[in-house]
């Protein structure tokens, strides 16, 4: 019910928005601000009524942005990254760690994101005793979700974020509690000895047997961003991943050799996150695909069975 009371807004129902040219300024103003501005602060995490508390360091200069978050609830989790690109990480993902400051925000092109979304300024608010611009964008397919976002009025950085499905259900809130502009200092930004190191994939470096597994079809808009390789914790197995994103959504496919392994088939929504696996069997022994993203279990299951070894038969 709660979720419902967003719905006038992201479609346009409510008090009068500005049209996309300025709500696409303000995206821009966003992504300006994740390259250019240094801060710290505290944020809240929700996703099916769940809380969890993370703190941020954000630095940005001599030509890269660097970013620690440290889960300060629950189960312990780091996560330090250059540029969006993982480096190091705890325990498992840090579920809303890496919406905060990402290669999807350095890399954000709001004129292309308007063939995808409908942008458009909504109105204000004030979040963590900030002023903030609310910006919304509402998908033109059933491919992915609908957002919401609150940006600082004064430096464009993301106060809040809000991800809502097509029947106007809140599915994740992001929302920071405190924001302090300014440098952060360098032990902050520097990982425990816990932290495990994240070997990234290239097309020189990585295994062929991962790389020569493809997409056939993605949702409109989502481009291959990286690729990068980790050891199985399971099997010790090397499982490459693939990030397609479209600028603001993104999912990931994992690629792991089962190696004689059991394994079944599953799919599965929890919250705003959808994960599809199933078995293919290729000349190279059978290898486990997994779909996971947030976007719809229906777009998970269609990129799961499209996805095939490229030059080899695969059997089925």
């Amino acid at each position: 019910m709660r979720a419902a009371l967003f719905l006038p807004i992201l479609l346009g129902l409510a008090a009068p928005a500005i049209a996309a040219p300025d709500a696409a300024q303000w995206l821009d103003a966003m992504a300006q601000a994740e390259r250019t501005q240094d801060f710290q602060g505290t944020f809240v995490y929700e996703r099916d009524g769940d809380f969890s508390t993370y703190q941020i360091w954000h630095r940005a200069g001599n030509g890269a942005v660097h970013d620690r978050v440290l889960k300060l609830d629950g189960v312990a989790s780091e996560r330090v990254q250059t540029d969006g690109r993982l480096t190091c990480m705890t325990g498992s993902p840090v579920s809303g760690g890496g919406k905060v400051s990402s290669s999807a925000a350095a890399t954000l092109d709001p004129l292309k994101l308007m063939s995808w979304y409908q942008l458009r300024v909504a109105g204000a608010s004030r979040v963590a005793g900030r002023d903030a611009v609310v910006v919304t964008m509402v998908p033109r397919d059933r491919d992915r979700y609908a957002f919401e976002m609150h940006l600082d009025a004064h430096t464009g950085l993301l106060l809040k974020s809000l991800l809502i499905d097509a029947k106007g259900r809140l599915l994740e809130r992001l929302q920071y509690t405190q924001l302090q502009p300014g440098a952060p200092a360098p032990a902050d930004l520097k990982a425990t000895p816990n932290c495990k190191p994240v070997l990234h994939a290239s097309s020189g470096s990585a295994p062929g047997n991962a790389l020569a597994w493809q997409a056939n079809w993605v949702p409109a808009g989502f481009e291959l961003a990286q690729t990068a390789q980790r050891k199985s914790s399971a099997s010790n197995a090397d499982v490459t991943s693939l990030l397609y994103a479209d600028g603001l959504a993104h999912f990931s496919v994992f690629l792991e050799p089962l190696n004689g392994a059991s394994a079944r088939d599953t799919r599965v929504q929890l919250g705003p996150t959808a994960a599809v696996s199933r078995r293919l069997k290729s000349s190279d022994g059978e290898m486990m695909i997994t779909v996971v993203g947030e976007i719809p279990l229906g777009t998970a299951e269609r990129i799961a069975l499209s996805i095939q070894r490229q030059d080899v038969h695969v059997l089925r």
